[in-house]
């Protein structure tokens, strides 16, 4: 997951307060210590760690509120605080005019262009008419990578190549965008804020005049992020970031926290390599997923875009019913492996990202869907709604049938059998915040997604 380490640390110094019979000073004060310890190691800037503490300690010494216990309040200071400390609202992006057109500026190795073709899929998916454009004259790739993502995400791309002017290619497609909704101005970067790039991003923008200027900031730089959000919002007065390579780096905090303080909101970060990896970003379920506490917001619209309002909701219902055969369970799993890995929809169900699931469990690889697929087409009607009576002869019989491995069959029925005892945790809760009681104990409800 995104700032996986983070996530970890303040999932664990979350569970000392749940599971603490007293709530006094002391346990106030190693919390503290702890979630600085975990943003610190997340090279988050330590002056904004330490005025982050000295809120969660003031707020602490409150009386809750009736009705709820002071750890419940210690667990909502947390989550609110953390929340503020992100940027505290999200700032959308509204589409109310057409064209609306929004350009990217960056420093080279940002991710430009990736987050240009991530950015029309994006809102393509929403059912808007989108089209890219490439005016980065300066590097030799860029006019063939953005046209390459914009064929593989559906969106109409334009761009002269070997053209030297931006000012120049902006215009000669100008009347034709104005029969678009989004229009993506991909610019080009250089090694460093300089002059020169200031006055290029300046000249392209007074032809655009783009309704959204946003920076595109590498996540893995860490707090270096602050003063490069600020030095271009001050020199070209930018609507808002977008943070990538969010996966896999352990200076992601730094990076979000840093861009929060500025002028300059985060409108959405990348998550991931993958052309759909791309999310608006919004403080209050970010946190609410570094905490363990799920984010089914977000979750149901992946499910509405991969499956339709109606399936979303039938899967939701079965989900919670537990009752599934074999059938059901490969339906399920294709669906979600639309929406994601597994791994990112778990983190999104409340109570699932403060288990401790086996990443084996989560983590499905390409291809074994599809073998699952002619294992199951060799199964009889009886085997697929009562997997429990398939036996080792049966298992041998549907591994020959099918020219899959018997341990694949295996794995498949061991999948079900897991999946099916899990889901008995779940049976008979009618909706999440049941389902949250049993699973993590008393937190507050307004933490439960």
């Amino acid at each position: 997951m995104v700032l996986e380490k983070l996530s970890e640390s303040l999932k664990s110094t979350l569970s000392r307060i749940t599971n603490s019979i007293f709530v006094d000073e002391k346990l106030i004060n190693e919390l503290v210590k702890d979630i600085q310890r975990a943003l610190l190691q997340s090279d988050t800037n330590v002056k904004l760690v330490f005025e982050l503490s000295t809120k969660i300690k003031d707020r602490a010494k409150e009386n809750p509120p009736a009705g709820i216990t002071k750890r419940e309040h210690i667990v909502k200071i947390v989550y609110e605080e953390l929340t503020n400390f992100l940027g505290k609202e999200a700032r959308e992006i509204t589409i109310n005019k057409k064209p609306t057109q929004i350009m990217l500026v960056g420093l080279f190795g940002s991710g430009k262009t990736t987050t240009a073709g991530k950015l029309g899929k994006y809102y393509r998916k929403r059912g808007l008419r989108v089209a890219v454009m490439q005016t980065d004259t300066w590097r030799p790739a860029a006019y063939d990578q953005l046209e390459q993502l914009a064929k593989q995400v559906g969106v109409d791309f334009f761009g002269i190549k070997n053209e030297k002017s931006p000012v120049k290619i902006y215009n000669a497609f100008k009347e034709k965008l104005k029969e678009y909704d989004v229009v993506i101005v991909d610019t080009a970067g250089r090694d460093a804020l300089s002059e020169e790039l200031i006055e290029e991003l300046n000249k392209i923008n007074a032809v655009v005049r783009a309704d959204e200027r946003l920076l595109v900031i590498s996540g893995d730089i860490g707090q270096a992020a602050q003063k490069q959000a600020q030095a271009f919002h001050d020199s070209c007065t930018i609507s808002g970031v977008i943070v990538t390579k969010l996966e896999g780096t352990a200076k992601g905090g730094g990076a979000l926290s840093a861009c929060a303080v500025t002028n300059a909101p985060i409108v959405f970060i990348g998550v991931g390599e993958k052309i759909d990896d791309l999310e608006s970003f919004n403080p209050e379920r970010f946190v609410s997923r570094l905490l363990g506490m799920g984010d089914l917001e977000s979750l149901l619209e992946k499910a509405r875009e991969v499956v339709g309002e109606e399936q979303a909701r039938d899967m939701s219902e079965k989900f919670l019913r537990g009752d599934f055969n074999l059938l059901d369970l490969y339906e399920q799993m294709s669906a979600m492996k639309k929406m994601g890995s597994f791994g990112k929809i778990m983190e999104m169900l409340p109570g699932m990202g403060a288990l401790k699931l086996p990443k084996e469990m989560l983590q499905v690889q390409e291809g074994k869907l599809e073998k699952w697929k002619y294992a199951m087409n060799s199964m009889t009607k009886e085997e697929l709604e009562d997997p429990e009576v398939i036996s080792a002869e049966r298992i041998d019989r549907i591994a020959s049938g099918s020219g899959v491995k018997v341990n694949e069959v295996r794995e498949l029925i061991k999948q079900y059998r897991q999946s099916k005892k899990m889901m008995k945790m779940f049976k008979g809760e009618k909706d999440m915040n049941s389902l949250m009681k049993k699973m993590s104990g008393k937190l507050p409800k307004g933490l439960m997604g």
